[in-house]
């Protein structure tokens, strides 16, 4: 959405929250002003708002003179007006629209009339549709209720009565209109319903003023009383509950030392009734030693039957093992006896033959 701020200019505190209420359910920031200066002030001196709801009867400077200076300075021309009024003529809205009101919410405000208008004035903002700042004529007067049926270029002239009989002296000069009695008694009647209308409005923004400061105090006073009501209501709960949590907490302990004491006393009993062995329990444990024994027999057994076997594959080998060397060392000392007994027999028979030459030599010599 195009439009995201506003300024609201009104005198009276009710019509600012009840119209603020409402932007700000539309999620728009809004600042506010209770005068027409208030807002020239705030123009000058703050960024230009998207949109302005201008009220329309204010004491001093009211909505028409506001929106005449505004679009008067080029530098807040071109911000959008909604005049807030309680008139709903076709006259008056296109009379404003001549001197830069951009539309008119009429008072109080609706959700859905102001609805329309943001969501005209968002469509027009987007596609820059909004209308140029008029040409305002600064010697003109602001709108009234009443408008008198006055030529535009005529003056008044005195007149006691309203058939005196005096009229125009020159047919081309400016149209003299005679001020009798029934004109001097609209224009009263118009300025002094102008200036009831607002005296009125004064008084009732001042009632309406009153009756909301009244009321915020009120509910000011009436939230801080809530509050302190239930603050002291919660500290009491709060009390009250720790008071009977600590009596339960001591119920509870009591109840649990109570039933710890009572398992304690049956734990001696049992412990007190099966202390020593009994008979059952001593052919329970002759049983398990026989049992114990005859399984320590059986495996010593064979054990034992092992042991043997395994010594008389032992014997065996070393038995086989010594013969083995034995043979093997006597082969070796016969081979040896043989080699020296045929040595000593070569050496005797050597001898032997030359001895028997030697005695043939002798026989032959």
């Amino acid at each position: 959405m195009a439009i995201k701020n506003a300024l609201l200019v009104d005198d009276s505190k009710v019509a600012r929250f009840a119209l603020s209420k409402l932007l700000e359910g539309r999620d728009m920031e809004v600042n506010m002003a209770g005068s027409a200066e208030e807002a020239l002030d705030f123009l000058s001196s703050h960024q230009r708002p998207d949109v302005i709801f201008m009220d329309h009867l204010m004491p001093g400077m009211n909505g028409v003179e506001a929106t005449k200076a505004i679009k008067g300075n080029p530098d807040t021309a071109a911000i959008p007006i909604i005049m807030c009024t309680s008139k709903k003529s076709s006259s008056f809205m296109e009379e404003a629209r001549n001197f830069g009101v951009y539309n008119i919410l009429t008072k109080p405000p609706h959700t859905e009339g102001l609805s329309l208008v943001l969501d005209q004035l968002d469509n027009d903002v987007t596609e820059g549709n909004l209308p140029e700042p008029p040409e305002l004529d600064t010697e003109s007067n602001e709108l009234d209720d009443d408008i008198l049926d006055i030529p535009s270029d005529a003056s008044l002239e005195m007149s006691p009565k309203a058939d005196d009989g005096l009229h125009a002296s020159d047919n081309n000069g400016p149209q003299v209109v005679p001020l009798t009695s029934d004109l001097i008694e609209q224009i009263a009647r118009s300025a002094v319903k102008t200036h009831i209308n607002n005296r009125l409005h004064e008084l009732l923004s001042s009632l309406f003023d009153e009756q909301f400061d009244h009321l915020k105090r009120v509910l000011d006073e009436s939230s801080k009383k809530q509050e302190t009501a239930v603050e002291e209501r919660l500290n009491a709960v709060t009390e009250m509950i720790e008071e009977r949590t600590r009596n339960l907490r001591d119920d509870v302990a009591a109840e649990v030392n109570l039933n710890l004491s009572r398992e304690l006393a049956d734990l001696r009993k049992d412990l007190s009734r099966n202390t020593g062995f009994t008979g059952d329990h001593m052919a329970e444990l002759k049983d398990h030693i026989t049992s114990v024994q005859t399984i320590d027999t059986e495996f010593w057994q064979t054990l034992q039957s092992e042991a043997i076997q395994q010594a008389h594959e032992i014997s065996r080998e070393t038995a086989e093992d010594i013969a083995q060397r034995t043979i093997d060392l006597f082969v070796a000392q016969q081979r040896s006896a043989t080699s020296r007994i045929y040595t000593v027999g070569l050496a005797a028979s050597l001898g032997i033959f030359a001895v028997g030459i030697a005695w043939l030599s002798g026989l032959f010599g």
